[in-house]
């Protein structure tokens, strides 16, 4: 038998993350090398254990799953991210994904099924939960019929942030320029990204440059 499979187990929920550890712990094929409650934690551990499989949380709070995955990727990028969480709605799964996670499963998994998706991605093939595998092939066969139009997906005060964020604006430059709360402008990033399907802001001055939001003078 090979080396067991290391894992980092990721939920702000103690009972999660010591469920999960206690049932991998018993398999022979697998180590859980840490825990983390948080997505800065998860950034930590995975810097110092480089795991095979980091299960990970989406709805943590402070740096949630999505910035996580990101960020654990960039440290360890021969990680393999599964997403183990409740919510299975375009704005969590499409993020997800697009930040680097392998696989989306929901919490109401089988432990054994949970177990095998974890093994499958530390071999490198993914695996997506019935209900958000639906969704991501509902996506790409384009039962949409038409690419994503900001004009008329963004509302105007969207559309006003994502241009300032294409300019190069932080939230609070944003929030300056347009006399608005930072939350405020973080919930219209946030609503942003989620209608669009990006992964972060970076992405979003990309596709508002290309779709001509906003031009070089």
């Amino acid at each position: 038998m090979g080396h067991p499979i290391t894992v980092l187990v990721v939920d702000d929920h103690d009972v999660v993350r010591q469920g999960v550890h206690a049932y991998l712990s018993a398999l022979a094929d697998f180590a859980v090398v840490g825990e983390a409650e948080s997505g800065e934690t998860a950034v930590e551990l995975a810097l110092e254990t480089v795991p095979d499989v980091a299960l990970m949380d989406l709805v943590m709070p402070g740096m949630d799953g999505v910035e996580a995955t990101r960020r654990v990727k960039a440290a360890s990028p021969r990680t393999q991210i599964v997403v183990l969480t409740s919510y299975h709605q375009d704005e969590h799964i499409f993020p997800a994904l697009q930040a680097g996670a392998i696989s989306y499963m929901l919490k109401d998994v089988k432990m054994e099924d949970l177990a095998e998706a974890i093994r499958r991605a530390a071999r490198g093939e993914a695996t997506l939960h019935p209900q958000v595998a639906a969704r991501v092939i509902h996506e790409l066969c384009g039962t949409r019929h038409q690419e994503l139009n900001p004009f008329t997906e963004l509302t105007d005060r969207e559309m006003q942030v994502l241009r300032l964020i294409a300019e190069g604006l932080c939230n609070g430059e944003i929030a300056e320029r347009l006399v608005i709360s930072e939350n405020t402008v973080k919930g219209h990033v946030s609503n942003i990204l989620s209608k669009l399907h990006l992964a972060d802001r970076t992405q979003a001055a990309v596709f508002a440059w290309k779709q001509g939001i906003v031009r070089r003078s």
